[in-house]
């Protein structure tokens, strides 16, 4: 069974930084490395968004505007990971951060971790 699994929500003051880690469970290595990596989020009463991807097996990356400068991602092909550090943390950036990627032609999303940013 191929699945994600989140880590390292929690909550932070604003300033603070945390680091969020996706590990895809079950996931052959040489699909992982080919697999475009990304992390969502979703507030409360919004849609979901694109925070950053990772594409190219990491070579290339993508940022949302309102996160460029403080996140950044990376991955760990070996452990068919994908990592997500986040600095400079506002409360805008409270929200449930989901990783997702495509498997067998579908989308598979992890079941998220909360990330909350007090003032």
């Amino acid at each position: 069974q191929v699945y994600l699994a989140e880590s390292g929500g929690g909550l932070v003051p604003a300033g603070g930084s945390l680091k969020l880690s996706c590990r895809a469970h079950g996931m052959i290595l040489s699909v992982f490395n080919s697999n475009d990596m990304a992390w969502y989020r979703q507030a409360p009463g919004q849609q979901r968004e694109l925070v950053a991807s990772s594409m190219l097996g990491g070579r290339r990356t993508n940022y949302a505007d309102s996160v460029k400068g403080r996140f950044t991602i990376s991955r760990d092909n070996t452990r068919r990971s994908v990592n997500l550090q986040m600095n400079g943390l506002i409360p805008e950036d409270t929200a449930v951060y989901y990783c997702g990627t495509h498997y067998s032609g579908k989308e598979l999303w992890g079941p998220g971790t909360q990330v909350t940013v007090s003032s």
